[in-house]
């Protein structure tokens, strides 16, 4: 894709989200001061960290689409990892301070008031997600960004998270006050929950772990298609930012012309390029066969 075209698709999704979000943002916390509602202010912390957290990674987006220089020979991809513990750790505060909160209505419950204004900000928050998840789709149709897939299934949960509130406060009408303090205790739980998750992807990220096994038995096995490969061994991967990083070492026949064990390198990367669609920084190094072979029993016998 043009690089043009996929700033585009990002600025659109983002300016969508922030709009959408700051308009969730103001109604929340109009029905919070007026009806008082625990899980209505849980709703709206989430807000807030969703705001928070796509300005940042749109943000953070930008930085890392920019290219290799001379002082990150490797691009600037980790930056989105290091911004993401950044979102944990403020996601993950919220949602204690909200269990906090929770915990001390279910010992002091307050009668809601104005709740049918809860009620309807509610369905007005579901309908603005749903406008946001529609549009980041459309927007990763075009982009397979990583970023607007994150965001988006954080979206989609927060869809269920709105639905919920609306059952709460539906709850509490019917004098079951205690619905709404453990409502806003599960919306903790869920904070908590997706600060750990985002924290977990961010470390794989600046700790190098490796490409799904699927996603590396595919490489093995296209570069194993190849006529003039016999083997494949030491294969690393991984992923920084849009970039999926990947070395490797072939094992060609011994009497291969120099010549051609480069445009079979080069054949197998472009290969490996076609069929994942995406952004890749490969690595090839070419073994004559009788070596890789040497090796291999070296390293039997050693184990």
């Amino acid at each position: 894709m043009h690089q043009r075209s996929y700033e585009f698709w990002v600025k659109t999704a983002s300016v969508v989200t922030m709009v959408m979000v700051s308009l969730m943002i103001a109604a929340k916390c109009w029905a919070w001061l007026a009806s008082g509602s625990a899980s209505m202010l849980g709703s709206l912390t989430d807000s807030l960290m969703d705001i928070t957290a796509s300005a940042m990674s749109f943000m953070v987006l930008f930085y890392a689409l920019r290219p290799a220089d001379d002082d990150h020979r490797f691009g600037h991809g980790k930056a989105e990892a290091l911004a993401g513990l950044g979102q944990a750790a403020f996601i993950a505060g919220s949602g204690c301070l909200l269990a906090f909160h929770g915990i001390e209505r279910l010992f002091n419950p307050v009668v809601l008031s104005h709740s049918m204004l809860g009620v309807w900000v509610s369905l007005f928050a579901i309908a603005c997600t749903l406008v946001v998840v529609y549009v980041q789709t459309q927007v990763i149709k075009h982009t397979e960004s990583i970023a607007v897939k994150a965001d988006s299934v954080h979206y989609k949960g927060d869809i269920i998270l709105n639905a919920a509130v609306l059952l709460a406060i539906l709850l509490a009408q019917n004098d079951m006050l205690y619905a709404d303090p453990i409502f806003a205790i599960g919306v903790a739980g869920y904070l908590l929950y997706n600060s750990w998750d985002i924290a977990r992807q961010s470390a794989d990220h600046l700790m190098d772990k490796e490409l799904p096994e699927d996603e590396k038995a595919s490489i093995i096995s296209i570069a194993n298609s190849h006529n003039d490969v016999f083997g494949v061994h030491d294969v690393r991967t991984r992923q920084g930012g849009k970039v999926k990083f990947i070395q490797m070492h072939l094992e060609l026949e011994d009497q291969l012309p120099l010549i051609r064990a480069h445009y079979v390198a080069d054949e197998v990367v472009a290969m490996i390029q076609q069929e994942f669609n995406c952004e890749m920084d490969i690595l090839i190094h070419q073994d004559p066969m009788s070596l890789s072979n040497s090796r291999a029993q070296v390293n039997e016998s050693q184990n």
